[in-house]
């Protein structure tokens, strides 16, 4: 039985009263602080003050603490809109941010299907959304929106990462590559690359992403109406 239709114990005060909810809210306080590797269920039990294998009657593996913690983060990811286009665009934008406050949830986004209640009642608002379009056609543009959301994701939170394992911003980490790249441009092997690179527009994160979702959600537009 899923850990989702798998009852919890009775409540006990003594040491101290438990529940699944309580156990994946220490989980994701340790992994918001410290990544996923700060997170085991013996960290979990010291942090609410109990023995280890108390948590062994609410979740049977760390695996399902994991499931767990994902799924509670879907409940912060609640797509809005009036048309398909809002819907999702909106998932791609919460999924975002919900992923950047949760610095973690990167590292299991695309993993193994998400079927915890949070997560399901996500699909439910996006594929209502997509009523009107073919029902073969349904799963793939959400699986299109979801990859292309993970890996602007995973992209945007590896750079953060590399910056504070370098101690250099993105600014300066550009700065440091220029004379190098200077280097490399000026035996005219890479002339397309050379435009791109001193011509173009230098977009922040949030607007690469804009930019790169409108592309997106205009191609499934344009797949809707034929």
């Amino acid at each position: 039985m899923l850990v989702w239709e798998r009852p919890e114990p009775p409540s006990r005060p003594v040491p101290a009263s438990l529940s699944r909810d309580r156990i994946v809210r220490a989980a994701i306080r340790l992994a918001d602080a410290d990544g996923l590797e700060a997170v085991s269920l013996r960290k979990v039990a010291a942090v609410l003050g109990v023995g280890p294998m108390r948590l062994y009657g609410y979740i049977a593996s760390k695996e399902e603490l994991l499931d767990l913690m994902v799924d509670a983060i879907h409940a912060e990811i609640r797509p809005v809109g009036d048309d398909w286009r809002e819907v999702l665009r909106s998932l791609a934008e919460t999924t975002r941010q919900a992923a950047h406050e949760h610095e973690w949830l990167c590292d299991l986004l695309g993993g193994r299907p998400q079927l915890g209640p949070h997560a399901l009642a996500r699909g439910e608002a996006v594929v209502a959304a997509l009523g009107a379009v073919d029902v073969d056609a349904v799963m793939p543009v959400v699986g299109a929106v979801d990859a292309y959301v993970i890996g602007a994701v995973r992209r945007e939170i590896a750079e953060r990462r590399a910056e504070r394992a370098s101690g250099m911003d993105q600014r300066h980490w550009q700065a440091s590559l220029g004379p190098y790249l200077e280097r490399t441009f000026a035996t005219g092997r890479f002339p397309a690359l050379a435009t791109v690179v001193r011509d173009a527009a230098h977009l922040d994160a949030d607007e690469t992403f804009r930019i790169g979702l409108d592309f997106l959600l205009d191609g499934i537009g344009a797949g809707i109406s034929r």
